[in-house]
C-alpha cells in the first residue's frame, strides 16, 4: 500500500535520499502521494504559468536551425544572432545518429533502474573516480528547498579512464554519445568565434571546447509537481551545453523581456544549444548565458542528457582582446575557472546571480 505522506513510514528523508543512494527515485518508487517538505519550495520559486509566453506566437520561439541547409551563412548567422538574445537554438540534421541519441537515453534508464547497492557505489563518499559521482538534487547542503532530481556526472578524461571507471550500465553509450557530438561540438564553436571576429580559433577551441562533462539527469514522476521544481532557475557555467531532452518536455528558457518564460518543446532528434556564463565572459557579454530551469512532472518520469563544454580547470577566462571595442573597458575581470566552477558548486540555484562573481 502506498504512502500517503513521509510521516507515514518511519524514515529520515536526507539519510535515506541522500546518504543511502536512494535519491528522489527510491522516494517516488515508496508511492508517496504528498511531497516531503524538503522539497516545498516557495511560490515565487514555483514557475507561475501565467507567466509562461505563447509558444504559438513566433517571436515566442527558440530558433531552430538545420545544419544541412545549402545556405550555410545564414546558419551560422541564425546560430549566432540567437547566441546573442536568446542563449538557446536547437539544431537539426546536426550528424549525431539518431540511433545513438535514443541508446543514451536508454542506458539513462537503465543506470537509475539499478538496485541502490549498486548506484550507492558511485556516491561521492564511494566513487571509483573524484570525476564520476552520483547525486541527487544540486547542492543539497546549500539549499533551503531541494530539487526534485538524480543525476549522474561523468567527467571526460580519457576512453581507457571510463572505461575503467564508469558505470558499466551506460559506459558504452556515454562514450558512443560523446564520439558522435565531437564534430558538430567543434562546428558550432567555431562558428560563434566566427561571430565575434576572433583570430587564432583553433587555439581557442582546444582550450574552450575540449574538456567535457556528461551528465545524465532523472526526474521521476512527483506526487505534486506545482510545490516543486524539478531545476531551479541558473545558467550554466560551460562555454556552452549540448542538450538531449526526451519527449516528456519540461524545459522552459527566460524571454527576452527578462521576466517571463518561454518553453521548449521537445523535436525528435534535435540538439538543445545553450550559451554558458564562460563565454558570456569571453565574449563581454556579446553572446548571453541563458536562465533556464525544469519543471516536476506528475505523470510521466523525464530524462535529459547535457554535455558541459568547457575551459580546462586551470584556465582562466575573461573577454577576448579582439571583442572589445577601441575604448571600451572590460565587463568581466580575468578569473580562474576553477575558482567559478567552485563558486557555482557552493550556492543554490539563483538565476544569473553567479556571473557576478566575474563582474569588473
Amino acid at each position: 500500500m502506498a504512502a500517503t505522506s513521509i510521516s507515514d513510514i518511519d524514515i529520515d528523508i536526507n539519510d535515506f535520499v541522500q546518504t543511502q543512494g536512494n535519491g528522489v527515485k527510491g522516494l517516488a518508487d515508496i508511492g508517496l502521494k504528498a511531497l516531503p517538505k524538503q522539497y516545498i519550495h516557495p511560490l515565487e520559486k514555483r514557475l507561475d504559468l501565467n507567466n509562461v509566453l505563447n509558444k504559438g506566437q513566433d517571436d515566442h520561439r527558440i530558433p531552430v536551425i538545420d545544419m544541412s541547409s545549402s545556405d550555410q551563412s545564414t546558419a551560422e548567422k541564425l546560430i549566432c544572432d540567437a547566441a546573442k538574445t536568446w542563449g538557446f537554438f536547437q539544431v537539426v540534421n546536426h550528424g549525431v545518429p539518431l540511433e545513438v541519441m535514443e541508446d543514451i537515453q536508454g542506458a539513462a534508464y537503465r543506470f537509475f533502474e539499478l538496485p541502490v547497492e549498486e548506484k550507492r557505489g558511485f556516491l561521492k563518499a564511494n566513487s571509483p573516480s573524484e570525476f564520476v559521482k552520483y547525486g541527487t538534487s544540486f547542492v543539497p547542503d546549500f539549499e533551503r528547498s531541494l530539487e526534485w532530481k538524480d543525476y549522474l556526472s561523468m567527467a571526460f578524461v580519457s576512453e581507457d579512464e571510463a572505461r575503467t571507471v564508469w558505470p558499466i550500465a551506460c559506459r558504452n553509450e556515454a562514450l558512443e554519445y560523446l564520439k558522435s557530438t565531437t564534430d558538430i561540438i567543434s562546428q558550432i564553436f567555431e562558428i560563434l568565434m566566427r561571430g565575434l571576429n576572433v583570430t587564432d580559433i583553433e587555439t581557442k577551441k582546444s582550450r574552450l571546447a575540449t574538456s567535457k562533462m556528461l551528465n545524465i539527469n532523472f526526474y521521476p514522476k512527483c506526487p505534486e509537481p506545482d510545490l516543486t521544481v524539478g531545476v531551479g532557475p541558473h545558467s550554466d557555467v560551460s562555454t556552452f551545453t549540448v542538450l538531449i531532452q526526451d519527449d516528456v518536455g519540461g524545459l522552459y528558457v527566460r524571454g527576452l523581456d527578462g521576466s517571463s518564460w518561454v518553453n521548449i518543446p521537445p523535436i525528435k532528434g534535435a540538439l538543445i544549444f545553450n550559451i554558458g556564463d564562460s563565454l558570456q565572459i569571453l565574449s563581454n557579454g556579446i553572446y548571453k548565458s541563458a536562465e533556464h530551469r525544469v519543471v516536476a512532472n506528475g505523470n510521466k518520469c523525464r530524462v535529459s542528457v547535457p554535455i558541459f563544454v568547457r575551459p580546462y580547470f586551470q584556465d582562466t577566462i575573461c573577454p577576448f582582446p579582439e571583442v572589445l571595442k577601441e575604448g571600451e573597458s572590460p565587463k568581466y575581470k580575468e578569473v580562474v575557472y576553477l575558482e567559478y566552477f567552485k563558486h557555482f558548486f557552493n550556492n543554490a540555484h539563483e538565476g544569473k546571480k553567479t556571473i557576478d562573481f566575474a563582474k569588473a
